[in-house]
């Protein structure tokens, strides 16, 4: 075991060397406190790191939603969402508070009233019965700058998924 291992993530030393395979979240609930959660994206590791902590990583190329928020006794003090794409191996990469190494920011909001209107807009997904974290990296763009502008981003139907699938089959 290193000697950094109980540290939270964000204060461990950066990694050297090409980042691992998995992008690592760090995921904190303090109920009414802190809240740090997944709104979508298929985990492939989770480890339990004490009673209000644990870790979750996710394969190379899948996108994950990660919502933080945060309050004091005055109210919030923190409301973010993003939406990241998990990089491989050699791959450039932002850096995000609490994901190692880092990933592909697709989409980056703060402040409740815009990050509830991208969590309407996950829902909105999610009841077509399409996995959110099966939308394609450009329309979590394309919602990003809409939002950043105070415009209404184009709704993700059905057909534009099946669009996209067909596409996705036919690329290289």
């Amino acid at each position: 075991m290193k000697a950094n291992s109980g540290l939270p993530l964000s204060l461990r030393p950066a990694v050297t060397g090409p980042p691992p395979l998995t992008t690592l979240v760090e995921l904190t609930w303090r109920e009414k406190r802190v809240e740090y959660w997944i709104r979508f994206g298929r985990q492939r590791y989770e480890q339990v790191l004490d009673r209000h902590r644990r870790l979750v990583g996710f394969a190379p190329g899948s996108t994950f939603a990660f919502v933080r928020w945060a309050a004091n006794d005055y109210g919030t003090v923190l409301s973010r969402i993003d939406i990241v794409r998990a990089i491989g191996r050699g791959e450039p990469f932002q850096t995000l508070p609490f994901v190692r190494p880092g990933g592909d920011i697709l989409l980056k909001v703060e402040g409740w009233p815009k990050v509830a209107r991208v969590l309407d807009i996950v829902d909105a997904i999610v009841a077509l019965g399409i996995d959110a974290g099966d939308v394609p990296a450009d329309h979590w763009r394309h919602v990003h700058h809409r939002i950043a502008a105070g415009i209404e981003p184009h709704p993700y139907t059905a057909d534009r998924h099946a669009a996209w699938l067909k596409r996705r089959s036919v690329t290289p």
